[in-house]
């Protein structure tokens, strides 16, 4: 692929080498765009007070102060520093930005491009909305919506995961709102990474069914049916063993009342590939994530997913087929379709071995020339006066 891009900044509250799935998407693209030969201007918070500017090749950091996210100690956002981030933008002279949080630091962002006159696209990554509505807070719904469409509708387009995402927000009013998927590196999350050593470790046998859950452990992901989910197959089978992955404000009072969950903590790279690949039955019970990334790892790990109908789970998985998907919110068919590859084995074979075909097809290099257009559309945009929106819309991949 040819590009008349040549820098590009990249605006966000969370990058790596923090966990989550916002910052493991931003990786994927930030190292596409470098291997094609883009500069890339990364502005975030400071991580910690060690955490200065500084330039890797053609990654150049500006980090800024930040505050932690109540809730999410381990996560900072951004202040609305626009006269830093202003003259950080800049110095650099991108053709585009790309604003991948709705924060202060985002919105300051957005300010700062507007002024320089630089085409900006902006990503729905997180449900803040829907988390407001998980921790009670349901009054707060409508105002984080008007606030989300305010600000998504400065920038040129708004980037989502999935056409159902695409769908919701433009019944709410966002304009311009794009399709762009997510991919999955099937070369690290393969089943050749499975371990009997670490199963052993874990305390498993091989006939064990081992319910696997990677992500974060708080109420938002809905832990709570994880575990009713293990409980109901434990009361089937014995041989049913529950392994979490990752780390919460939900960990502790998982271990204190359910001792017998084996408990692995945060994992990476090739680790966290061992971990996956080691289980059996992946878990994903969350009804808040704009995607979920695990999902399609998961499935390139050839482990049988158990999904809402929704997300990453309605994109790529045909229920039955290469994983089981229950309906929406449905908490008992979510737990049916689980308890159903208890007495399967043959469609627990099916669907791992499904499941990975379908992860093979899923790849990140489409995803970041698809992301280099959109990008290459907002530079159009801003240097055609008069025409911009249509020839924008002809420069990009549309979905």
């Amino acid at each position: 692929m040819t590009t008349t891009l040549k820098r590009i900044t990249l605006v966000t509250e969370t990058f790596a080498p923090e966990i989550n799935g916002v910052a493991n998407t931003l990786g994927h693209l930030v190292r596409g765009m470098l291997e094609r030969g883009i500069q890339v201007q990364v502005i975030r918070p400071k991580q910690n007070r060690q955490d200065n500017n500084n330039q890797q090749g053609d990654l150049f950091t500006v980090t800024l102060p930040g505050l932690p996210i109540p809730g999410y100690g381990e996560l900072k956002f951004g202040l609305p520093l626009k006269g830093r981030i202003t003259s950080a933008i800049k110095a650099f002279n991108p053709q585009a930005i790309y604003v991948a949080t709705e924060g202060p630091m985002g919105w300051a962002a957005v300010k700062a491009a507007q002024k320089l006159n630089v085409g900006v696209l902006s990503g729905f990554h997180t449900n803040f909305h829907q988390y407001i509505e998980h921790y009670h807070l349901g009054a707060l719904e409508n105002v984080a919506y008007r606030y989300l469409r305010y600000f998504h509708n400065q920038t040129h387009s708004t980037l989502v995961p999935t056409r159902a995402q695409r769908n919701e927000l433009e019944q709410h009013g966002f304009n311009n709102v794009r399709v762009m998927s997510r991919g999955v590196d099937s070369q690290l999350f393969s089943p050749e990474k499975r371990r009997v050593a670490l199963r052993a470790q874990w305390g498993v046998k091989d006939d064990d069914l081992v319910l696997l859950y990677v992500g974060r452990i708080a109420g938002e992901k809905n832990m709570q049916l994880a575990l009713k989910t293990y409980q109901n197959l434990l009361a089937a089978d014995e041989r049913v063993r529950l392994v979490l992955v990752g780390d919460g404000p939900e960990l502790n009072n998982i271990q204190e009342q359910f001792p017998q969950v084996i408990c692995c903590g945060m994992q990476r790279g090739e680790e966290l590939a061992a971990h996956y690949a080691s289980g059996d039955v992946f878990l994903f019970p969350s009804k808040t994530d704009t995607f979920g990334n695990v999902v399609t790892e998961a499935m390139a790990s050839a482990l049988a997913v158990v999904s809402f109908d929704y997300a990453a789970g309605r994109e790529h998985i045909q229920s039955g087929n290469n994983g089981m998907l229950a309906e929406f919110a449905n908490e008992q068919f979510y737990i049916n379709q689980a308890a159903t590859l208890l007495d399967s084995p043959n469609l627990l074979k099916n669907l791992r071995d499904q499941a990975r075909k379908t992860a093979l097809t899923i790849s990140w290099d489409s995803i970041v020339e698809e992301f280099i257009l959109r990008l290459q559309g907002t530079e159009i945009e801003v240097n055609s006066h008069g025409n911009s929106k249509a020839n924008a819309g002809k420069s990009s991949a549309t979905v």
